[in-house]
C-alpha cells in the first residue's frame, strides 16, 4: 500500500485526486496540505473530501503533512510548488507535479531535483491529451512545413495563466517535430496590419469564459484541405485520474525527470 499526500486538498483538483486515491486499493492518503488561512486547515482530510474521517489532519505545515508519505502529488502554483520540490528532494520523497505556469527557470530548477528523486512532471495529466501530443508530432512530421499550424485553447475565466501549459505543450511538440526553436516561431496574438503569415509560425491563441474546464484543438492548414485535432475535458477527474496512474507508475522509480508519456510508454 503506496502512502501519498496531496497539495491544495481543500481545492477542486487536490479533492478529486484525494478522492481517488482512497478509493484505490493500492493507495493510502497519508497527508494533505492547504495554504495557511484556509478553512480546512484543522479539519480531518476525508471530511473535506467528503469520505468519512481518515485520520489524517490537513494541515499548513509541509513537512508535518508529508512526513510519513512516500509520493507527493501536487496541482497548485508555481511558487508552491517550487518549495514542495526542494522539501521532496531534500526528504526523499517521489513527486507528481500537475502544476502550470513554472517559468524556464523554476522547470530548470525541478529538474536538477529530479537527480535526486523521481519526478513526474507534465503540463496536463489527461491521458486523452498526452495521446494527443503524440499524433499531433506525428502529423507534424508527417505534413512536413506545407501546413500552417494554429492552436486554439479555452478555459474558463478564472485561470491565471496563458497560453495554458497543454498548449505550450503541443506547440514544443510541433516546434521539436519540425527541428525548429518554439521561441522563434511562436505567435500568441495577432492585430492590426500584420501581413503575410510568416513561413513556419506557430499561432497559439488563448480565450477565456465561463466555467469551460479545457478545449484544445490543433489546426493543420493545407492549400486544400485541413485537418483539426481536438480535445475537450468534460471534468477535472479526468487530471486526476492521469495523477493517480503516474504515482502509481513512479513508485520505485530511479531518480530522473519524466513525463506522462513515459507514464503512457508514449515516450519514444
Amino acid at each position: 500500500m503506496v502512502k501519498v499526500g496531496v497539495t491544495g486538498i481543500g481545492g477542486r483538483m487536490g479533492s478529486f485526486i484525494g478522492l481517488l486515491a482512497v478509493q484505490a486499493e493500492d493507495m493510502e492518503l497519508a497527508g494533505a496540505l492547504e495554504a495557511y488561512g484556509h478553512k480546512s486547515i484543522g479539519t480531518d482530510a476525508g471530511l473535506v473530501i467528503g469520505t468519512g474521517s481518515l485520520g489524517v489532519t490537513v494541515t499548513d505545515d509541509m513537512e508535518a503533512a508529508f512526513r510519513d508519505v512516500e509520493i507527493i502529488i501536487d496541482f497548485t502554483i508555481p511558487d508552491l510548488t517550487m518549495k514542495l520540490a526542494r522539501y521532496a528532494s531534500d526528504a526523499g520523497k517521489a513527486l507528481v507535479i500537475g502544476t502550470t505556469g513554472l517559468s524556464d527557470e523554476e522547470a530548470s530548477q525541478v529538474k536538477s531535483y529530479s537527480k535526486k528523486i523521481p519526478i513526474v512532471m507534465s503540463p496536463n495529466m489527461s491521458i486523452g491529451v498526452n495521446v494527443m501530443f503524440k499524433v499531433v508530432s506525428m502529423l507534424t512530421r508527417l505534413l512536413g512545413d506545407a501546413y500552417d499550424v494554429e492552436i486554439i485553447e479555452t478555459h474558463h475565466r478564472l485561470k491565471k495563466d496563458a497560453p495554458s501549459g497543454t498548449a505550450l505543450g503541443l506547440a514544443r511538440s510541433i516546434a521539436e517535430a519540425r527541428g525548429i526553436e518554439l521561441a522563434d516561431h511562436a505567435c500568441y496574438e495577432r492585430h492590426g496590419i500584420i501581413g503575410q503569415r510568416p513561413e513556419g509560425q506557430i499561432g497559439i491563441q488563448t480565450l477565456r469564459a465561463g466555467d469551460i474546464v479545457g478545449d484544445h484543438t490543433v489546426l493543420f492548414a493545407g492549400n486544400s484541405e485541413r485537418i483539426e485535432i481536438t480535445h475537450r475535458a468534460h471534468t477535472r477527474q479526468n487530471f486526476a485520474q492521469g495523477a493517480i496512474r503516474a504515482a502509481r507508475w513512479i513508485q520505485g522509480r530511479k531518480p530522473g525527470l519524466y513525463t506522462m508519456m513515459d507514464v503512457l510508454g508514449l515516450a519514444e
